[in-house]
């Protein structure tokens, strides 16, 4: 009875090494996409618009236009984040042989 536990133990302390191994990668996929995002959104937003996109507390913005730049860019930076993210993951396992997430979407609660 003793064998199935402690590989449980083995494969639960491998796991958390592999993830915490996996931290700083993801630190640097994080800055990675968000400097990526940031160019994607300029080039986007050059195609939309001649001016800077305005900030919200920008006095003669349009609400259009502000909620515009302001969806554009929520869009841009999740978009680019998850699939900077995702190509990390798959480039981590296919490095080490283990998935650095969850291996399967949480079930919705009822």
């Amino acid at each position: 009875m003793d064998a199935p536990d402690n590989r449980s133990k083995a494969t639960t302390y491998r796991l958390d090494t592999v993830k915490l191994i996996y931290k700083p990668f993801a630190v640097i996929l994080g800055l990675l996409a968000g400097f990526l995002s940031k160019k994607l959104f300029d080039q986007i937003w050059g195609l939309i618009d001649k001016e800077e996109p305005p900030k919200p507390n920008t006095e003669r913005a349009t609400w259009p236009k502000v909620l515009t730049a302001a969806a554009v860019q929520g869009v841009t930076f999740r978009v680019t984040r998850a699939a900077v993210e995702r190509a990390g993951a798959k480039g981590f396992a296919g490095l080490t042989g283990y998935w650095p997430g969850e291996k399967e979407p949480e079930p919705e609660a009822d």
